[in-house]
């Protein structure tokens, strides 16, 4: 009597197990179809398509798109910087987080509305920092130093001091 019992559980959870897998299935279909469901990304080093960095950042740095468009609003993006030894960006803030990882080199980061490095942190690779929305903030290089910066769009710079502004410089 015992075996016919385990027997039918046994054949009870079969059942309900199919009918599990099934529901995922249709569900995942169902998603896929709409588009509802993120496509996978992979980039390895040598596909990393790099181009000069937008008109916002000082001239020299490099910038490559891995994921996302950083310019739409509500957008989740992934993008990487190469930044030459001695690079500077100026006291910034953006309107959304901003999250980077040092994949090289080293990147010297402060806190504040002027630049100071003696008041920054030196982040050697495999560093991580945030920078929450609207925090003032600015960076250098120590050698060639490769970033990977995340968040969600738009990816904007907006500097303390107008003058520092790559933008005005070339508009003169």
């Amino acid at each position: 009597m015992r075996k016919f019992q385990f027997s039918l559980l046994i054949l009870a959870l079969a059942a309900m197990s199919l009918g599990f897998a099934q529901a995922v299935q249709k569900g995942k279909d169902k998603s896929a179809s709409t588009g509802n469901q993120a496509a996978h990304v992979f980039v390895t080093p040598d596909q990393v398509k790099w181009g000069p960095a937008p008109p916002s950042l000082p001239s020299g740095s490099q910038l490559a798109v891995l994921e996302g468009d950083p310019s739409k609003a509500g957008a989740p993006f992934a993008i990487r910087a190469k930044l030459p030894d001695g690079y500077r960006v100026p006291p910034h803030w953006h309107p959304t987080d901003e999250r980077i990882v040092v994949l090289q080199g080293t990147l010297g980061m402060g806190v504040g509305e002027k630049f100071d490095p003696a008041a920054g942190h030196e982040l050697p690779v495999g560093s991580y920092a945030l920078m929450p929305k609207e925090m003032r903030h600015f960076v250098w290089a120590i050698g060639e130093t490769v970033i990977q910066v995340s968040g969600t769009g738009p990816f904007e710079v907006n500097y303390v001091n107008a003058a520092d502004d790559p933008r005005k410089a070339a508009s003169k």
